[in-house]
């Protein structure tokens, strides 16, 4: 046996894992150093052992029972594969271990050959990755439920989480909203400016079944009539000076979805044609190409002009006026839900506050009274700039209604706001005020009524109601 093991002593401690010669009884006949240091013995302490004394207590009956089968039935067989096989050092530490098994013939006898390696970084990566698979795992199922949970929001009232108020006018809006969402009718949204059309033209595409698809906005009264063309139907390379690229139209991007034409009432009327085979057969061509191209989108249009007495005028046409007043919805100011101002005024700060980095904690009696009192010619997007510049100005947590007052301007010979007056009279010194920087001027380029954020009808409104005429 000795002859054994010096012939071979040098290979097996050349073997980078440890290696155990094992008699039938259990006794080991031989091993390497790598095995003294994986155990933690000496070489003489463990060739003293039996192959027992290094499996874990628990697993010592199984080990012999596979012992026993093995030298009857001697094979080259790996013990490590699908199974959870620990090790035992002499500190009583456990460690995981792979195991393969052979045998080797001598004069003393058929001889087991283990050869032991420790997989304990290979084990540590594997439950690093399992717990990085099962965080993974967690985040998916956090953000499925999430996105289920916006899709049933969205699915309920969600849709109307911007559009504040409980009144009669506006939940008459609403049901309208509920009613047509689902169709694929054209709707012809009207009111004034500020009453929140883009608003009702959003909630209306959510609630349609093209919700998955874009809205695509235009804003027909912001480019003059040789982009706006360019704008909603796109134009082929080289079509016109600077087309160096050909480009898709918004009509094109809104294919499948919905299109919101806003001031409507403002589009050049040799668009109008156009617009009106778009409504008629979805087809069209690009700018610069005699392509039909043909799209299925919903129509939305919003204005706040006055489209019958355009018709009246010759500047808008009859066809298209009929073609978009399909499903009309007027959307009421807000001097007619007076009711909705106070909510909306708690609306507006909370949604501020942010933004600002201001918290405002009360509202006085007489400065809600005031806001509600206000006819606010601008709506509700004036009343949501009023409740900004108060958020700015006001020096503590409450905001007060004197603090809607803009300083008059240095020289100017309109009134002056003192601190105090009403949201009436404030508002009545700022017309005049506005009027006097821009020469008097309700319409045409730089006029009062642009500079005030109104239309030229809602700012000759006010001014008959507040009585403002022009001195001389």
């Amino acid at each position: 046996m000795q002859n054994l093991v010096d012939s071979q002593f040098e290979l097996l401690n050349a073997v980078p894992d440890a290696v155990l010669l094992v008699r039938r009884d259990g006794t080991i006949a031989f091993t390497n150093g790598v095995a003294g240091e994986l155990f933690g013995y000496t070489l003489s302490e463990l060739l003293e052992l039996q192959l027992e004394a290094l499996v874990p207590g628990q697993s010592r009956a199984r080990h012999v029972r596979h012992r026993d089968g093995f030298f009857s039935d001697p094979r080259v067989r790996p013990m490590g594969e699908g199974l959870e096989l620990n090790g035992l050092r002499k500190d009583g530490t456990e460690f995981p271990v792979d195991i393969h098994l052979s045998t080797l013939a001598t004069a003393d006898g058929v001889l087991a050959i283990c050869v032991v390696r420790d997989i304990s970084r290979q084990k540590l990566v594997q439950l690093e990755l399992e717990k990085a698979l099962a965080e993974i795992g967690q985040l998916r199922d956090r953000l499925e439920a999430e996105n289920i949970d916006l899709r049933e929001k969205l699915g309920s009232t969600g849709v109307f989480k911007e559009i504040v108020g409980d009144s009669e006018p506006l939940k008459e809006v609403l049901n309208k909203v509920e009613h047509v969402a689902a169709t694929d009718s054209t709707v012809l949204l009207l009111g004034e400016t500020g009453t929140g059309k883009e608003l009702i033209a959003q909630a209306i595409h959510t609630r349609s079944q093209r919700a998955q698809r874009p809205l695509v906005r235009v804003n027909c009264a912001a480019l003059p009539g040789t982009l706006i063309e360019s704008d909603l139907f796109g134009h082929e390379k080289g079509a016109f000076t600077g087309a160096t690229d050909r480009r898709l139209g918004r009509f094109e991007m809104a294919d499948g979805g919905t299109i919101f034409l806003d001031e409507i009432g403002d589009l050049a009327p040799e668009l109008q044609s156009k617009l009106l085979r778009v409504l008629q057969s979805g087809e069209f061509e690009r700018v610069g190409s005699g392509n039909t191209i043909k799209v299925d989108v919903r129509v939305v249009a919003a204005t706040n002009r006055d489209l019958e007495d355009a018709m009246l005028h010759g500047s808008f046409r009859t066809d298209l006026y009929y073609r978009l007043n399909v499903f009309p919805i007027t959307i009421p100011p807000l001097r007619q839900r007076k009711e909705d101002i106070p909510i909306l005024a708690w609306f507006f700060v909370s949604k501020l506050e942010g933004r600002l980095g201001k918290k405002i904690r009360k509202i006085r009696r007489e400065t809600m009274d005031a806001l509600v009192a206000h006819d606010w010619p601008g709506n509700v997007r004036e009343l949501e700039h009023a409740i900004e510049r108060a958020m700015i100005l006001s020096p503590a947590s409450t905001l007060v209604v004197d603090q809607f007052s803009t300083p008059a301007a240095a020289g100017s010979t309109a009134p002056s706001e003192p601190s105090g007056h009403s949201l009436e009279q404030v508002e009545r010194a700022h017309i005049i005020r506005t009027l006097e920087a821009t020469g008097w001027r309700v319409k045409g380029k730089g006029n009062a009524a642009e500079r005030l954020g109104l239309s030229e009808s809602t700012l000759r409104y006010r001014m008959h109601k507040l009585g403002i005429i022009r001195p001389g």
